[in-house]
């Protein structure tokens, strides 16, 4: 694993600091030592894990809509970031969906504006895109994607993020290649189905089953024979840090990375949601059941793997948390939670924990 004291004093910028994901890497940032500043919307969720950790008093924060440029631009000029991180998104599926116009213009025109504000200063020393497992046209494969597959999202959300790869790949070719006059490593991030404590996000699996267990109902499974790479939220965080870092130092090392949990770790989402009941009754002394009941919603992938083979080659990585691990870890995250335990004080275990596991 990459020394991770090298982002001690490292300024830093991540767009969609406010999500899910973007909560657990600023504060993991955050106690490394890092001068992290955020630009994104106000939290997405209510309850939220960036207000229910204080994320708000620790860091520097921007109010801002990916979509405006001008204040990007701005943005990227007063903080002088050495590093930027790209999380900014419109993230479910079935959003995409309802609203496929608003989900293209922040993944696609979101994209093309922090490449821009990224071009037009030169502070910028190490670029990262996170996209995600939904890139590649699924074709039902019992194999995992490799990085080297035909980017064609079916759904709105996932085609978006698959011109999103594009986007990054042309300015990456067209402004910060040699013969450019300027030599910026820049890279994407695929990952698989993340999963961990703090996320309240509509239609995703886990708070679904949170919000059924908080209400004593049981849990109900649209497609419990969907198989997805899942992963605790900590595996991908660290990898983005990762790539960030050994770009910054050797940009020939800029690319584009599938970030998904070991073969055995790519589960369907029924044993998904039996671990979770066996994990909360476990914690909890409650019982917790779960019924299949599809409900005519629009398409979505029935099988999906990632071939995590680059990552693992070029950098030596592999996952800390099998999904066994990440799915306990992310129950005992609620439960922390709902009986009114300090959040962030949880969180920082969780990350001491995962840092000292061995990978």
């Amino acid at each position: 694993m990459t020394d991770l004291s090298f982002y001690q004093g490292k300024k830093i910028l991540i767009t969609g600091h406010t999500g899910f994901k973007g909560s657990w890497m600023s504060l993991l940032l955050l106690l490394l030592g890092a001068e992290v500043s955020g630009y994104a919307l106000k939290p997405p969720t209510e309850p939220s894990l960036y207000q229910l950790c204080g994320l708000e008093h620790e860091m520097e924060n921007v109010t801002g809509d990916i979509r405006n440029l001008e204040l990007l631009q701005k943005t990227m000029r007063r903080i002088q970031p050495q590093i930027v991180l790209h999380m900014a998104a419109q993230p479910i599926v079935r959003e995409g969906y309802r609203n496929p116009v608003y989900t293209y213009d922040v993944n696609v025109m979101g994209t093309v504006n922090i490449l821009e504000a990224v071009r037009t200063n030169d502070c910028v020393r190490s670029f990262l895109n996170v996209t995600t497992d939904k890139v590649y046209r699924n074709r039902e494969w019992q194999w995992g994607y490799r990085e080297c597959e035909e980017l064609n999202g079916y759904d709105p959300y996932s085609n978006s993020k698959s011109c999103s790869e594009l986007v990054t790949s042309c300015y990456r070719n067209s402004f910060f290649g040699e013969g450019n006059g300027r030599s910026l490593p820049v890279s994407t991030a695929r990952a698989g189905n993340v999963i961990g404590g703090g996320d309240f996000a509509a239609d995703r699996i886990i708070p679904d089953c949170v919000r059924a267990m908080q209400s004593g109902e049981t849990i109900v499974v649209r497609n419990p024979h969907s198989i997805r790479p899942y992963q605790h939220v900590l595996d991908p965080v660290t990898a983005y840090l990762m790539i960030l870092q050994r770009q910054y130092e050797n940009p020939d090392l800029a690319g584009n990375y599938n970030v998904g949990p070991s073969e055995e770790d790519c589960w369907n989402t029924g044993k998904v949601v039996s671990a979770f009941c066996k994990e909360w009754e476990c914690y909890t002394n409650k019982p917790a059941a779960w019924i299949a009941k599809p409900d005519g919603g629009p398409h979505e992938a029935n099988f999906l793997k990632l071939d995590s083979t680059k990552i693992k080659t070029v950098f030596g990585w592999t996952p800390r948390w099998n999904v066994e691990q990440a799915i306990g870890k992310t129950v005992e995250w609620y439960v922390d939670y709902l009986s009114g335990e300090n959040i962030k004080n949880s969180m920082e275990q969780q990350i001491r924990e995962f840092l000292s596991s061995k990978q």
